[in-house]
């Protein structure tokens, strides 16, 4: 089975009752990329990419497309394998993990339909057919904090993660107390989240202002050097995060002690043939990590949920989707959502899931035989 056609799409996904602060960014609306695959037996397989704004990572919906198109011509005729294909991707560009990605999904997706088995299968077997997610609190007042983690650990949602930095500390370390003396009785997870935005100073001031608060400290500061500064002076555990750009860079994390685990993008590394591998690096090392992407719709979420549902439960600190933010789904009935804080891995063959015909527009680009 081999690649004869490739489309790619590009789709609006506004924020719901936006906008979704970080650090480094507020943001209103995204623009997906889409990829659907159509091998030489007919069968069509569906990827998606979707960076949080060109600020948040070396990543962007302009290069995301253009990554594609680059590549696509030279992929018509692969064989639809993840290790080949991905030998196929780095003989035609070098980085670009996030649009990469897009078409190592709608591969996984496409074999998946072939073999008739999920992509859970494909990547080792599902461990849970109830994934748990984690809620995002995006930067906002400590009281308005507070009342979002209540409202969402009433929700169901085992796990928290609190949107920091990008203002003065006082107010971030206002922003943690609150939020845990709204829900630290329950038993909840809770990470705190600077998206790069602490320096060494302020993370560590963090640290050493809220020692009775159980939080980890996810991405406090820019650089794997700054992790490094701070790493032993710290009292509470280090996630990397955005500095894990590649199945490299966590190899090298993990296996010096640098961090206690991971909040991994399942683009950033490249798609779920290289998140497989990090995963068991992780299970390797006795690694907690999540297994999110940065945003999109139920492509990306259907991918995200099957690649937790095969992490060993204790070392999965969650599936964080753009559900919660976006309205409506790709394919109306078997769309990806969160109910009671988790999500229900999909069923069907491949991801699971069928955009409804048409939902995309028509194709940005077309290669192969429709071209």
């Amino acid at each position: 089975m081999n690649i004869a056609e490739i489309r790619i799409y590009s789709h609006e996904l506004p924020v719901r009752n936006g906008p979704y602060r970080m650090a480094s960014s507020q943001v209103w609306s995204l623009t997906t990329t889409l990829v659907e695959l159509v091998a030489d037996n007919g069968l069509s397989g569906w990827g998606e990419t979707c960076p949080v704004g060109p600020t948040y990572a070396e990543a962007h919906t302009g290069g995301a497309l253009a990554a594609l198109i680059q590549m696509a011509p030279g992929l018509i005729g692969a064989a639809l394998l993840p290790v080949p294909l991905h030998r196929r991707m780095d003989e035609l560009l070098c980085g670009h993990n996030y649009a990469r990605a897009a078409i190592d999904i709608a591969a996984h997706d496409l074999l998946g339909k072939h073999l008739g088995v999920s992509v859970s299968d494909l990547l080792g077997g599902a461990l849970t057919d109830r994934v748990p997610s984690y809620y995002s609190i995006g930067i906002c007042p400590p009281d308005e904090a507070a009342r979002i983690a209540a409202e969402k650990q009433r929700e169901g949602y085992p796990r928290l993660q609190l949107k920091l930095a990008g203002r003065p500390v006082d107010q971030d370390i206002e922003a943690l107390r609150k939020v845990w003396q709204a829900v630290g009785s329950t038993g909840i997870g809770l990470a705190a989240d600077g998206n790069r935005g602490w320096t060494t100073r302020d993370a560590l001031r963090i640290s050493r202002e809220c020692p009775d608060i159980p939080f980890i400290l996810e991405q406090p500061c820019d650089s794997i050097d700054d992790l490094r500064t701070i790493r032993s002076l710290c009292h509470h555990g280090i996630y990397m995060d955005e500095n894990g750009t590649s199945l490299a860079s966590a190899v090298i994390a993990a296996g010096s002690g640098l961090v206690d685990g991971f909040g991994m993008k399942v683009t950033r590394i490249g798609g779920l043939h290289p998140m497989r591998a990090f995963r068991d690096i992780c299970a390797a090392r006795n690694l907690p990590h999540t297994c999110d992407d940065a945003w999109g719709g139920d492509i990306i979420a259907a991918a995200c949920t099957h690649v937790a549902a095969t992490v060993p439960p204790r070392l999965l600190e969650g599936a964080w989707l753009a559900a919660s933010y976006i309205d409506g789904n790709y394919d109306p009935v078997n769309g990806i959502s969160i109910e009671g804080g988790h999500i229900a891995r999909p069923r069907g063959p491949g991801l699971g899931v069928v955009p409804e015909p048409g939902i995309f527009g028509d194709p940005v680009a077309v290669f192969g035989k429709g071209a």
